[in-house]
């Protein structure tokens, strides 16, 4: 080996080495990730997140619905053009590591009159000349400190954020749509038991009519009944003021005009039982926005690489070649030039440029490292929420069940002792059928928060985008 080749290798070999110490290799810090779920210590590490949504959503009209918002819906839309654009920002920081190259062609005219050209008084000459060329000049940065190699990676993390920010949009698109259809379905549920206790007790203001005549009963119960009736007909304009509302807000998702939303009814919806969460620290690979989070992490840590590269000197080769002639029919002989020129640019008074963009860059490493953490935290908070909700409804399900059927039964014997003996009064059948309407309407929500507790269970675990 001789001295020269020696000496290259050695000083590439320096070179690697002080690069490897300027820029660090990504590695994932260290954030919280297990025991994030609250009283759930299961080492099962199947998850409900796995599942196809339309395994999840049994109902076709749902189904439907959920479909033409992944197709249509502006916010999944907005979420894809921004990630052209980071495809775009990562071609060219792609292109930064490749020499440039650009072409000129050109004809220059110069003209000297006598007194630039000093000649005696008297002798008036114009000389005109032209000159004639075209040329190659490319220009190219070593990467010897990894700072464009560093902000490649970094579009490159931005990129991959962009798409997980895609699909958190769609896991949230999808639990939208779902929890909004199934509201809707209980509005009208509620909306159809509220017009059945109209007719009910319309019924009733005409038999406590009939029992005055009959002085069983004396005017305070006419009217009290006539009160009630109308208690329960003032709450329809607000029911179908919700439902048109719920209408409008799922033709929005779905980026229809606001119109009326087909479905079935909320006795067709059977809840998803088989609440598999897996382990908390499988949010890291599952849930969207947490992988967004990191991705937004890792782009902060590059782009902290490229601000230490600053403070080192950078080495730029530019070559330029052509033909230039004075003469067009000399331009392809004896007319080629080039010239080949090689530098080192060392900072070394930037006005603390250089120090303000690596603070800069280390404080935003910094946000980015804590926004991955509390992204992980809100992912455990809303599982565990999603879980206790499911729960809670569920145990209220059987208790109203049994409230609203010992409910049932008050209101039929009032109304018996109403009419046919003095042992009760009017006070005690009012009180009975608004209290069953109460937890008629209440059953109706513990219906709907059991169905919305599984859909928000399924997003918080990251279900949706698979």
């Amino acid at each position: 080996m001789n001295f020269r080749y020696k000496h290259s290798l050695l000083t590439g070999l320096a070179i690697i080495t002080l690069s490897a110490c300027v820029t660090k290799k990504y590695e994932r810090p260290q954030v919280t990730s297990e025991g994030l779920y609250r009283d759930n210590s299961t080492t099962d590490t199947t998850t409900m997140a796995d599942l196809q949504w339309k395994t999840l959503f049994s109902d076709t009209t749902l189904q439907s619905l959920i479909q033409q918002g992944i197709n249509e819906n502006l916010d999944l839309k907005q979420a894809i053009e921004r990630i052209k654009i980071a495809e775009a920002t990562l071609i060219q920081s792609r292109g930064a590591l490749l020499p440039s190259l650009q072409a000129d062609v050109n004809v220059t005219d110069n003209k000297q009159s006598q007194a630039s050209l000093n000649f005696p008084p008297g002798i008036n000459i114009n000389l005109e000349t032209q000159t004639y060329k075209a040329q190659l000049s490319t220009s190219w940065e070593a990467d010897i400190w990894g700072k464009l190699t560093s902000a490649k990676r970094g579009a490159y993390a931005t990129l991959l954020q962009s798409d997980a920010a895609k699909r958190a949009v769609q896991t949230q698109l999808i639990a939208t749509i779902a929890n909004n259809y199934y509201t809707l379905l209980a509005l009208d549920k509620q909306l159809a038991i509220t017009e059945q206790t109209i007719k009910v007790r319309t019924q009733d203001v005409e038999t406590m009519r009939e029992l005055k005549q009959g002085a069983v009963v004396n005017g305070a119960a006419v009217v009290q009944s006539e009160a009630n009736l109308y208690a329960a007909q003032v709450t329809v304009p607000d029911l179908k003021r919700s439902i048109k509302e719920a209408e409008n807000a799922l033709s929005v998702l779905v980026a229809k005009a606001p119109n009326m939303i087909n479905r079935t009814t909320l006795d067709q919806q059977t809840p998803y039982a088989n609440l598999q969460t897996g382990v908390s620290a499988q949010l890291l690979k599952n849930r969207p926005d947490v992988i967004a989070a990191e991705f937004g992490f890792r782009s902060a840590f590059e782009n902290t690489n490229v601000a230490k590269a600053y403070f080192y000197p950078a080495l730029t080769i530019t070559a330029t070649g052509g033909l230039s002639s004075l003469q067009l029919q000399d331009f392809f002989s004896k007319s080629i030039f080039y010239n080949l020129v090689g530098g080192l640019t060392q900072p070394i008074f930037a006005r603390g440029a250089n120090k303000a963009r690596l603070k800069t860059a280390e404080a935003n490493q910094q946000i980015a490292f804590y926004n991955f953490q509390q992204t992980l935290l809100t992912g455990g908070q809303e599982v565990s929420n999603a879980l206790y909700a499911y729960q809670t409804a569920a145990e209220k399900e059987e208790t109203r069940a049994k409230q609203i059927a010992s409910l049932t039964k008050a209101v039929d014997f009032t109304k018996e002792l109403l009419r046919y003996s003095s042992a009760t009064n009017y006070t005690d059948v009012l009180t009975s059928e608004q209290s069953l309407l109460t937890a008629q309407l209440s059953g109706i929500n513990d219906r709907l928060q059991k169905l919305q507790s599984v859909v928000n269970l399924y997003r918080a675990l990251g279900g949706g985008w698979k």
